[in-house]
Order: C-alpha cells, then sequence, then structure tokens
C-alpha cells in the first residue's frame, strides 16, 4: 500500500482520482483544497487528513516525511490548469511522483523546465491521457499502424466533433479565463489532440478558422492525417437527433467517413491509468508534448474565418 496526497479535491474529476487510489488498494493519506464541502471524501478515505490552505498542506507533507518516516510517494493533481506546473514542482521537490490530470501544463516550455526538475529530484511526472486506455482507440491505433505500415505515406481525413454543453457558470469560472484554462481547445479538447497525434504522428501544420469563448475550431495536418475538428460548450451546437434524446454532449471522429465508437468505456480510464503507472508504465513529459504543442498554438493563432479545410459545424456560428 503506497501513500498519496491528492491537491484539488474538490475539482470536478477528483473522485475519478480517489476511487482509483482505492481500487488499486492504495491509501490517500492526505488532501488539500481551498473549498471545504467534499463529501465524497468519506465514500473513499474518511480519515485522509485535509487542508484548506496550502501553507499547512505544505507543513504536513515536510513533517510527515521527518517525523513519521513514512514518505508520500505519489501526488495527483487535479487543480484548475494554470497551477499544474506549480503543483507538479511542488510535488517533485516534496519527494512524490506527480500524477496530473490534463492538460499536463499550458505551454511547451514549462515541459522543458519541468525535465530539469525531474532530474534534480530523480521523481517523475504521470500524465493522465485516458483515451491512450480506451479499447476502442487502442483498436483504432492497431488498425491505423498496420496500414500505415503498408502505405506509409497514406493520409486520412479525420472529422473530430466534441460538444459539452456547460451553464452560465462555466464562463465565471477560471474555466472561462483564457489565461487560467488556457482556453476551449486547451480545456475540452487536448486529450483528444493527444490521441491523434499518439495515433497519426506529429503536427506538421494547422490554422484556426473560429476562436469564440464557448467554441473554437480549425485544422491540423498530422504526419499521416488532415483533420478539421469543432469543439465548444454551446448547447445550441449539439444536433437536434441528440438533443431531443435529452443528452447534452455529442462526440464524434469519423476517419475517412467511418465513424470511430467510442461513447462508452470511460468510466475506468482512471483507474487503468492509476494501474499502468503502478506497474512501471505511465505517460511521462515527452508524451504530453505534441498535444501541448497543438493547444498552445492555437492559443497564439489568429483565426481565419470560414476559408480552407473548415469543419461542417462551422456554418452553425451566427457572426
Amino acid at each position: 500500500m503506497k501513500n498519496f496526497a491528492l491537491i484539488g479535491a474538490s475539482g470536478y474529476i477528483a473522485p475519478r482520482h480517489m476511487k482509483a487510489i482505492k481500487d488499486t488498494g492504495n491509501n490517500l493519506l492526505v488532501a488539500m483544497d481551498k473549498y471545504d464541502g467534499i463529501g465524497i471524501m468519506d465514500s473513499n478515505f474518511p480519515n485522509a487528513y485535509f487542508f484548506t490552505e496550502f501553507e499547512r498542506f505544505d507543513r504536513f507533507v515536510d513533517k510527515w516525511h521527518r517525523e513519521q518516516d513514512k514518505r508520500i510517494e505519489y501526488m495527483a493533481i487535479t487543480t484548475p490548469n494554470y497551477l499544474h506546473d506549480s503543483h507538479i514542482r511542488f510535488a517533485l521537490k516534496s519527494g512524490a511522483d506527480a500524477i496530473c490530470e490534463k492538460p499536463l501544463v499550458l505551454n511547451p516550455h514549462n515541459i522543458d523546465q519541468l525535465k530539469i526538475i525531474e532530474e534534480e529530484t530523480g521523481k517523475k511526472v504521470y500524465n493522465i491521457l485516458q483515451l491512450r486506455l480506451h479499447s476502442s482507440i487502442i483498436a483504432l491505433k492497431e488498425k491505423i499502424t498496420k496500414e500505415l505500415e503498408q502505405n506509409p505515406n497514406k493520409i486520412y481525413d479525420i472529422d473530430l466533433t466534441y460538444l459539452t454543453s456547460r451553464g452560465k457558470w462555466y464562463f465565471v469560472s477560471w474555466k472561462g479565463d483564457g489565461s487560467k484554462s488556457g482556453g476551449i481547445a486547451t480545456n475540452i479538447g487536448v486529450h483528444f489532440f493527444d490521441m491523434l497525434s499518439w495515433i497519426f504522428g506529429e503536427i506538421e501544420f494547422q490554422e484556426v478558422h473560429l476562436k469564440e469563448p464557448h467554441t473554437n475550431a480549425g485544422f491540423i495536418k498530422l504526419k499521416n492525417a488532415k483533420v478539421r475538428w469543432f469543439l465548444s460548450v454551446n448547447y445550441n451546437y449539439i444536433p437536434v437527433a441528440v438533443r431531443d434524446m435529452g443528452k447534452t454532449t455529442f462526440r464524434s471522429i469519423t476517419v475517412d467517413g467511418d465513424e470511430i465508437e467510442f461513447s462508452d468505456g470511460f468510466t475506468d480510464l482512471h483507474t487503468k491509468s492509476y494501474c499502468d503507472i503502478l506497474s512501471g508504465g505511465g505517460f511521462g513529459l515527452d508524451e504530453a508534448r505534441n498535444s501541448i504543442n497543438i493547444v498552445s498554438q492555437i492559443r497564439k493563432t489568429n483565426p481565419l474565418g470560414l476559408v480552407g479545410e473548415y469543419h461542417p459545424f462551422c456554418k452553425k456560428i451566427v457572426f
């Protein structure tokens, strides 16, 4: 049984990390969050220490190692995106490996600095890239790999569409602040960009067609794929047939016109991620770099409007 700490215990994704720690037979020793209404801990680790002030959490982490002669071996990080870099640094310098939610960081230069700290501390950073562990995505990668062995120059045509509606609260929270979340493409799209670059190769070129607070869309040329992508938190863009079923999320990836079905199988991916890390696998800094390069460039690119190879959903936008 290994000791874990968790920074960001009240976040949306934090319960999946708690469940993963529990399901893998380990112990959440201590958690920290500025918000103190975290009843979910009673269902997982009711005896875990808890702090709302980072300074007291810092002191506990330091004293535990010195006074108890025990180590916090892993520190899970589920805080707002712009704090990931700082909290990863804290984990490494505290003698723990870091397990961080997506996006790992907001900019590629943060990865470069974290590599230095890894070398200094001998500790490692792991990024939750859960789509790489989804059975349908693994099957797709195996299929594409075999086809590229036969035809290394093949270019696939891909449409990525991800719509997940959010209320007005979203734009008041840190998620609606691009300087903190990285914007729509970073906040809800980074794991899709990771998955696509994992299967189809590194980015060669990209352009952005739309960049609204609620919607981003663009085009990416990967080594073996041309990708038209559309990401939005606007409920009005979800297809009517999907809305009529009472659903608030629409997720679609087509490869050469064929739909890739991966609607199910998401519930246990964090536990799979933890099992992978604890068994000596996991995805580190280098694996995260492609997707961080993509979203960082999107953030810095001015939108072109409806020109070039834009996603068909772009026509839904009212200018």
